[in-house]
């Protein structure tokens, strides 16, 4: 099942906040509610959320999933 909530942690200040990822796209930005820190994926990765939150985008887990079940 994919989930389509995340915590994202901002590596600047620690702030966490849930999020509701969009089910059929990416995020590229995202702007910490705390310290204003603008956010961008890390190399390698797609996303903010892949990169900064405790759950995947919805596109990388239906991947996962994808691949699990050609296993």
């Amino acid at each position: 099942m994919i989930k389509l909530q995340s915590t994202v942690t901002c590596p600047e200040c620690g702030h966490q906040s849930a999020q509701t990822m969009p089910e059929d796209a990416c995020q590229y930005i995202y702007v910490c509610e705390r310290c204003g820190v603008q956010l961008k994926p890390k190399k390698g990765d797609c996303c903010v959320y892949c990169s900064y939150g405790d759950v995947p985008c919805p596109p990388v887990q239906q991947e996962r999933t994808s691949s699990m079940s050609k296993e």
